[in-house]
């Protein structure tokens, strides 16, 4: 039996193709299809339903230290309101899942955790408890993703919040007209400026209808929230990143705190760091025609198996296939020329820059820690 968000009825209501996603009942697209919707997105903004994600906050003294122990990153000197996307680590350096960490103040912090994972990343939180942290588990909240160039205008327009002065990868406290208190957090998951909003479940239909009465918004699937992550290069969860995935080899060093080494599995991450992971993510573009998804090998020109995909998929912007996936190291460098194997053609491919289209996030310049 699927599960359903708050906002199930009014998907059905506008015509969405339902699908499972994370043992949900999800709109994977509305009427105008993937395409449209992605495009919409890049031009104007679209509206995601993402509540099927897991929200928790953390709260109580040594929070802070609680999560350089669970992650690689930094937290004690993160000022409130500051967001950090980060990994939960196992013992043998291994990715539990993705998340963005937000800290709301001194002794409490916010997480938004991916939705297959949520049971055991909260299951994992809790076996790391130490006496005096409590953790919530906020099962009555909805999550909306408002993203595009017109965000900021629309939450004015519609709610009159003025996220104007709203750094990127940081959280505010809003409320609505009508008094509903919701986090707006400026970041998301397609490279477009845009914002994540915390809704009480039992208001999750009202804003959503609200936000789609303005003409830059339209509803958009889950399909085209993965064809815009896809051209952004950010790992997927269960495709890109796993538990025997190391942030290293993941090409996601950058998360690892300066002065943290003392987090679960940080052996393995650190030695990755120092001496150089075997394998690497990399992206892939295909130079001909085709498209190459999850599970296609990489060859080299030998045609000797290298890697293999691991996302895959056309993009709207390029018009040309794109991918991400992992090979050796010694082979991961930006326009080395490989073969990508789709139903026995090698089709010539090369090694990419991610992203693979510009990101339109606001700049994280100057902004404080």
């Amino acid at each position: 039996m699927l599960k359903t968000t708050p906002l199930f009825e009014a998907h059905k209501a506008l015509g969405a193709k339902m699908g499972a996603f994370a043992g949900y009942d999800m709109p994977l697209y509305y009427g105008e299809g993937v395409i449209k919707e992605h495009e919409w997105v890049r031009k104007h903004t679209g509206l995601f339903d993402v509540s099927h994600m897991g929200q928790v906050t953390l709260e109580g003294a040594g929070a802070a230290q609680f999560f350089e122990r669970l992650t690689p990153s930094s937290f004690q000197a993160k000022k409130p309101g500051r967001a950090q996307y980060t990994v939960l680590t196992n013992e043998k350096g291994g990715i539990i899942d993705d998340l963005i960490v937000t800290r709301l103040s001194e002794d409490k912090f916010f997480a938004v955790i991916n939705a297959g994972c949520k049971e055991k990343d909260i299951e994992w939180m809790r076996q790391n408890l130490p006496d005096g942290l409590k953790i919530t588990y906020m099962k009555d909240h909805a999550l909306l993703a408002l993203q595009g160039g017109w965000a900021e205008r629309i939450l004015h327009e519609t709610f009159e919040i003025n996220a104007h002065e709203l750094p990127y990868m940081h959280l505010m406290e809003a409320r609505t007209p009508y008094g509903t208190k919701i986090f707006v957090s400026r970041l998301g998951y397609t490279g477009e400026d845009g914002f994540e909003l915390s809704v009480p479940a039992d208001k999750a239909v009202e804003v959503w209808e609200a936000l789609n009465n303005h003409p830059e918004v339209k509803p958009i699937g889950l399909a085209a929230r993965d064809s815009l992550r896809l051209e952004m290069g950010y790992p997927l969860y269960g495709h890109d990143i796993n538990e025997g995935t190391s942030p290293v080899e993941a090409d996601l060093s950058w998360v690892i705190g300066k002065e943290n080494k003392g987090f679960i599995g940080a052996a393995r991450v650190l030695n990755d760091r120092e001496n150089g992971p075997a394998r690497k993510r990399v992206g892939i573009r295909l130079m001909d025609k085709g498209i190459a998804r999850e599970g296609a090998e990489i060859r080299d020109s030998q045609d000797k198996k290298i890697g293999e995909l691991t996302s895959g998929g056309f993009s709207p912007v390029l018009k040309e296939s794109i991918g991400q996936g992992y090979i050796e190291s010694k082979q991961a460098n930006i326009g080395e020329k490989v073969f990508v194997n789709v139903r026995g053609r090698n089709i010539p491919a090369e090694v990419a820059a991610m992203p693979f289209v510009p990101a339109r996030t606001k700049s994280m310049k100057k902004q404080a820690a």
